[in-house]
């Protein structure tokens, strides 16, 4: 019955809180990166999914990090090239620099031409908030994605763990109404006995 009651449980908890990140499947890591406590699913012009998550959550970094790395890996075996910008590196020693006190909204597959457009950019930049109760505080800056970090990076203030919870309000260039509201529920968050986000 014990033994039961005790596979149950462990059956129950997620893959993040049972295994370090290497021995996740490609599964775990891409759900990671969609549909986690630290990341949704919106859509894209067409119905074209548009993953958006919290980027310095630590199981995200994690997920980043072990995905770069498989893909470098089978790059590598297929001997074709890496890109040679430097976009993860900065933003690497950004986050290094910044550490506790940014929080970065990662988005996957931006609309690149929308984003060239200086004009959609300036929109995204005055138009994209962090709202934490009644108050909206402005993005200070993003990374745009590049040939080494395919990933459009939005950065705000870090808010307090004491708010309840977090909505970002985005201007999403190229994206049909191309305001989207994400947000999240700190009580979510909680990785390792920590709130990460």
């Amino acid at each position: 019955m014990h033994l039961a009651l005790l596979a149950l449980l462990a059956f129950a908890q997620n893959f993040w809180e049972t295994k370090p990140v290497r021995q996740w499947s490609d599964e775990q890591l891409l759900d990671m990166l969609t549909e986690s406590p630290w990341a949704q699913t919106t859509t894209l012009r067409e119905g074209s999914p548009l993953p958006v998550y919290l980027a310095t959550a630590k199981p995200v970094r994690d997920a980043e990090g072990e995905w770069m790395r498989r893909y470098t890996a089978k790059l590598q075996q297929k001997k074709i090239p890496l890109g040679s910008d430097n976009s993860k590196l900065e933003y690497e020693a950004f986050l290094k620099e910044n550490e506790g006190k940014v929080v970065v909204l990662g988005i996957r597959n931006p609309d690149l031409k929308a984003l060239a457009q200086a004009e959609e950019s300036k929109s995204m930049e005055e138009e994209s908030f962090l709202k934490v109760g009644r108050k909206k505080i402005k993005m200070t800056g993003h990374f745009p994605p590049g040939e080494s970090d395919p990933v459009l990076r939005l950065v705000f203030p870090r808010p307090p763990e004491t708010v309840k919870e977090i909505t970002f309000e985005l201007y999403l260039p190229g994206v049909t109404g191309p305001y989207r509201a994400v947000t999240f529920r700190l009580k979510d968050l909680v990785f390792e006995g920590k709130t990460e986000m």
